[in-house]
């Protein structure tokens, strides 16, 4: 679960020419952006000693955490003048030693938020276990850790590294930082320098019209989706595989027509794929190779009457993208309709939740091993015997536990705070608080906010599929980071127009939105999309950006004419547009509408263009260089969508620290895969402005051998999210725990199984036939419905057989 690797020492040889990249609309480039003089350090290469009676250098402080035996010295072995600084470890179960700038007003250099700096250091190391680490001091919250920028690689003799930081957030004065030594070994370092990057570049021309400038534009393709997909993944190809199994529909799933399609953006084509079973409904996830796993779906709808609910399938395959054929692998250990996946740093998957064959619901972990290929029998996976639900979203955090965010699908009033860390090797599940009315979070989106390397999850929106209340404006965001993390209130996600079935309207009070779709950009904001104010219905005409910089929306922007609620996605492509496909409210219909969103950014001139990479196949802990047609201000690792019903928990923003050298950018790679997990990512290059290269894909990876590299250290990470309260007592061994049938929210006594009449209808409708008529009448659903046995809802008062 916290797979750990050694970095690869230096950079690869060899420049692979890449073809140029779409230039786009024209705008002069901005100017290039230099570091120089002053150097914002005092005491940089140690030369003024501390006040009398320390041990460290003026301006310098020992800092450091963790189980390790470590000496800290001042010596004469100096790159520059007479002093530097040697740090070593001699024993180390975790943690790290640094000498860091001191945090006080003396010595912290003033930032600019908003601004970037180039730091660099002379250095000498016999371990490649060093890191850049960065420090801030927030103006409210004072000073925490900021990022680890660069693995510098070991040498012998001195050696200068150099990273430029990533813009400064808001509300921070003053950085810290200093070489972080996390391995067996000895660094020696000398006359450190921070400078600040020059030359703002000028704001763009908009190059579209000014509403597309500011909100983005959609395009309704004139191709159709000709599937009625229910899940979508990007492929390592750029083309997106569309699963829709029998795709909602008894007829299909009763006559064994089971349908996937492959969407080509080069020339937008669709071609359909035999399935093999019925995917409706399963998990998926890429494999490090760039395969698709999917894992479990439909073995069954529910019975007419309601009295059996869905039944979940033990069947698990591969797709890959190359043959687009689907492989069949060994089984699950059990059924799990609706099941959560999520891919581990060693390229392990680990699903959980879901209901099993016979529709109670699924309470083991299943594990498929990537060097097996294979899911593990149960006796080898360890088992907290926990039901978490249906797509209950678990997110990788960078120490190799997961988050439940406490965002699901289906399925309310569990215990607990709602959502919970949960340590697979210790085998343990401790809640944390903050959540907000944890039991209306159906179909609400989570994601890890860019970057992953801040550890901060977000929340967004949702409802309570079985009192079907209007959907709720409530967003959540909490930092992993801290020593006890817990969710804080976020801004009220903004309102739009909603359509209850007697045209639009705008949303008043509280009303929200579920079924939002939730999508990391190039440019490092999130743009929610999509959803619906009631359970598979009343679609919500809305989107925004939210920015993790400033915890805040930007409402108004363009929204989507197709209406997507329920069986619906929004992802990015690698051109840094977003698709959305998919409509499936509770009438039975399904859209076959593909919309296409072109964000602002791509409204404000040339986009920078990646002209060359090492190469694509990228290790742990590597520096690779691009080269770039002009400055650009920050680039990143986007791993690509695996989304269905608003739930992607491996969707990730990773950053990639920069050394600038003209337009020659040596990235620097994360040593840490619980950050970034092995496999395919959409390489961006942004420039100042916000605008996004067209992306070139590359493989991260490390050693066939990740889980098994024990006598390596670990990755540098830092001791967050370590003050939790306790576990919470697992329950005993069981087989499963009772799910009630109309979990989904549907009353099965009316029509047919793919018609969702809803078991509670939303607040407003009086109880009564003809109130009840009058809202199916205006949300399109059948006329007659035929009335499978009793009739709860009293839809039938002439006793005919059909309601209304």
């Amino acid at each position: 679960m916290r797979p750990t690797i050694r970095r690869r020492a230096g950079r690869r040889a060899a420049l692979l020419a890449v073809g140029a990249m779409t230039a786009g609309l024209l705008l002069t480039a901005p100017q290039q952006a230099t570091a120089g003089p002053p150097n914002l350090l005092s005491n940089p290469g140690f030369e003024t000693a501390g006040a009398a009676g320390s041990d460290m250098p003026s301006c310098w402080s020992k800092s450091g955490w963790g189980d390790n035996d470590f000496t800290f010295a001042t010596v004469a072995d100096a790159h520059g003048g007479t002093k530097a600084m040697r740090v070593s470890l001699t024993r180390r179960v975790d943690g790290d030693r640094k000498a860091l700038v001191t945090e006080n007003t003396a010595c912290a250099p003033a930032v600019t938020p908003g601004r970037q700096y180039d730091l660099s250091a002379w250095y000498k190391s016999n371990t490649p276990d060093v890191s850049v680490t960065v420090f801030r001091r927030d103006t409210t919250a004072g000073w925490q850790y900021w990022t680890d920028l660069q693995n510098p690689p070991v040498s012998a003799g001195w050696a200068r590294t150099e990273v430029r930081t990533p813009v400064v957030p808001p509300n921070t004065d003053k950085i810290a930082w200093g070489l972080s030594v996390y391995g067996v070994g000895t660094l020696t370092t000398d006359d450190y320098a921070l400078e600040e990057v020059g030359a703002a570049p000028p704001q763009p021309a908009c190059s579209g019209t000014a509403q597309e400038c500011a909100k983005g534009m959609w395009q309704v393709i004139p191709a159709q989706n000709p599937v009625r997909s229910m899940h979508a993944v990007v492929l390592k190809n750029g083309k997106v595989l569309l699963i829709a199994g029998s795709g909602n529909d008894i007829a299909q799933f009763n006559a064994g027509t089971f349908t996937s399609a492959v969407y080509d953006p080069a020339n937008g084509s669709f071609r359909t794929v035999p399935t093999p079973v019925d995917m409706f409904c399963a998990g998926h996830v890429q494999l490090s190779d760039g395969r698709v796993l999917v894992m479990s779906g439909n073995k069954g709808y529910p019975s007419a009457d309601g009295s059996i609910g869905y039944q979940g399938l033990k069947d698990s395959y591969t797709f890959d993208p190359a043959t687009e054929k689907y492989t069949r692998t060994n089984d699950m250990n059990g059924g799990h309709w609706y099941p959560s996946a999520t891919v581990l740093g060693n390229g392990d998957v680990i699903s959980f939740g879901g209901l099993k064959e016979d529709s109670t619901g699924n309470v083991t972990a299943e594990k498929f091993s990537a060097a097996q290929n294979k899911w593990l029998p149960m006796n080898e996976v360890n088992q907290t015997w926990s039901y978490w639900g249906l797509y209950p979203s678990m997110i990788l955090m960078q120490d190799g536990r997961l988050f439940y965010s406490g965002s699901h699908t289906f399925g309310n009033g569990t215990p607990g705070t709602g959502a919970s860390i949960y340590d697979y090797d210790a085998n343990t599940v401790t809640d944390v608080p903050g959540l907000r009315n944890k039991d209306e979070r159906d179909e609400s989106a989570s994601v890890l906010l860019p970057p992953a390397q801040d550890q901060r999850v977000l929340t967004i929106g949702g409802g309570n599929n079985e009192r079907n209340p209007a959907a709720n404006r409530i967003t959540d965001i909490i930092d992993l980071k801290k020593p006890s993390p817990a969710y804080t209130a976020g801004p009220d996600l903004p309102q739009g127009l909603v359509d209850t079935g007697a045209g639009k309207r705008p949303q008043t009070g509280a009303e929200g939105k579920m079924y939002v779709s939730a999508v990391l950009l190039p440019d490092g904001k999130v743009l929610e999309t999509g959803g619906g104010l009631h359970d598979r219905a009343d679609p919500v005409f809305e989107a925004s950006f939210f920015d993790p910089a400033t915890n805040s929306y930007q409402a108004g922007l363009a929204t989507d004419p197709i209406p997507r609620t329920y069986h619906s996605a929004s992802f990015l492509m690698p051109d840094g547009r977003v698709m959305s496909v998919g409509d499936n409210p509770g009438n039975g219909t399904y859209n076959h509408n593909v919309s296409i969103y072109t964000p602002p950014y791509l409204f404000k001139g040339a986009r920078p263009q990646i002209t060359s990479v090492i190469d694509t196949q990228w290790v742990y802990g590597d520096t690779q260089r691009i080269t770039v047609n002009r400055p650009i201000a920050k680039a990143e690792l986007i791993r690509p969508a695996a989304v269905t019903h608003s739930s992607d928990p491996n969707q990730r923003f990773v950053d990639l620290p920069m050394t600038v050298d003209g337009n020659n950018i040596d990235l620097n790679v994360t040593s840490n895969p619980n950050l970034a997990p092995p496999g395919w990512y959409m390489l961006f290059a942004v420039d100042a402005n916000g605008v996004p290269s067209i992306a070139t894909w590359v493989h991260l990876g490390g050693p066939s051998a990740l889980a098994a590299a024990q006598e390596q250290p670990s990755a540098h990470e830092h001791t967050f999210a370590d003050k939790l309260g306790p576990a919470k007592e697992n329950p005993a061994k069981r087989d499963s725990v009772p799910v009630a049938p109309s979990v989904a929210g549907c009353d099965r006594h009316y029509g047919t199984v793919n018609v969702c009449v809803p078991t509670r209808f939303p607040d407003g409708v009086k109880a009564t036939a003809k109130a009840r008529c009058e809202w199916l009448a205006s949300h399109q659903y059948p006329r007659r419905l035929k009335v499978n046995g009793s009739d709860p809802l009293r839809l039938d008062p002439d006793g005919d057989g059909f309601a209304c």
